[in-house]
This record gives structure tokens, C-alpha cells and sequence, in this order.
């Protein structure tokens, strides 16, 4: 009988839809790669297939991972970036054999190694992660407004405003919170007046 595991979380930026394999970091958090075979999982779902993963492989992944929101967490908060992260983010940069491809449709594909490995998939993740904290791409990191959450995401939305890292689950729960609380208030609020 296989676990069952929480579902990725996925979106349109790589290095921040792979931050989002730790969720409700400030809440009751939810691992989505607890095992090396679920980081082969999302790394073939994001398009990096690789053949197989150490449980050594899965550690610098969540390395960096935790990397990359420090540094993306600063970036949004205008805070200096921490050293420690900026050093893994470029170690995983460095170290990989991917390179990029056009395919027939006019789309950029990652093509890893002949031997492909984890360590090449994190250099794709490492690299689009500094372009995005460098601000090379069009949009700006923000923090998730969820109190449990307060994921890294990057805002392409055109006013850049976007509240929720994702609207279907963070920001429903919290439209749903304060539905209920006015509906509480209301509530008592109604009661109170009846004698």
C-alpha cells in the first residue's frame, strides 16, 4: 500500500513553486517532499526528470529550498539578503550540467545531463532563482498575506498587489475566515438587540 502525500503546489515560477514544498511554514507545516522518490515526483512534474535520488540528494534539495525563501523573504521585505543562502544558491547554480533548449513551439525546455541527477535539477532551480531575486524578470516577490503561511511568491499580476501565494488555498481560507467572523459578529450583533 503506497502513502498518500500532499499534493504539489504548483505555479508558473520554478524556484518559488519549489519553495512551496514546504508549506504553512508559520503554522502547522506541511513537508511535500518527505522522501527522495516525492522529489523525483516533482522534479519530473516541473519538467527536470531525473532517474533516481539519495536521501543525501533530497537534503541539498531542501537545503536549498530553505535557501531560496530566505533569500526571496528578504528580497520581498527589502532586507539585506542573507550570505549563508546567497553562498548554497550559488554552490547549486554552479554545479550542474543542464542546459537550456528551444523546442519546435518556441518554448525554453531544460535538457539535464546524459546521467541526469539531482544536482543538475537544482542548478535549474538555483539559477531561476537569482534571476528572479535579481530582479531580471518582470514582476516582484512578495509574501503570502496568510499568517501561517507567508510563502515567497512572485507577483506578475499587473497592478503587482496580489495578496495570497495562492488564491485557492491560502486566500480562500482567509475570505473564508472573515466571512465566518462577520457572520459571528452579525450574529451576536443581532442577538443583542432582540429582548
Amino acid at each position: 500500500m503506497s502513502a498518500r502525500f500532499p499534493d504539489f503546489r504548483l505555479g508558473n515560477v520554478l524556484a518559488t513553486s519549489f519553495t512551496a514544498t514546504l508549506t504553512e511554514r508559520c503554522g502547522n507545516a506541511v513537508e511535500r517532499i518527505p522522501t527522495p522518490q516525492r522529489l523525483v515526483d516533482w522534479l519530473t512534474v516541473n519538467g527536470l526528470a531525473v532517474e533516481s535520488c539519495t536521501t543525501a540528494q533530497l537534503e541539498l534539495a531542501r537545503e536549498l529550498r530553505e535557501s531560496i525563501h530566505a533569500a526571496a523573504t528578504a528580497a520581498a521585505t527589502r532586507d539585506a539578503l542573507p550570505v549563508p543562502a546567497i553562498q548554497i544558491i550559488n554552490a547549486c547554480s554552479i554545479q550542474g550540467r543542464a542546459a537550456a533548449i528551444l523546442t519546435p513551439d518556441g518554448n525554453r525546455q531544460w535538457r539535464l545531463s546524459s546521467a541526469s541527477c539531482v544536482e543538475d535539477a537544482m542548478s535549474v532551480i538555483a539559477a531561476d532563482a537569482i534571476s528572479i531575486i535579481a530582479g531580471e524578470r518582470d514582476g516582484k516577490l512578495a509574501l503570502c498575506a496568510s499568517p501561517t503561511c507567508r510563502a515567497a511568491f512572485f507577483d506578475t499580476s499587473r497592478s503587482r498587489s496580489r495578496r495570497w501565494c495562492d488564491m485557492n488555498t491560502c486566500g480562500n481560507r482567509q475570505k473564508k475566515a472573515r466571512f465566518n467572523a462577520n457572520r459571528r459578529k452579525n450574529g451576536t450583533t443581532a442577538q443583542a438587540g432582540v429582548v
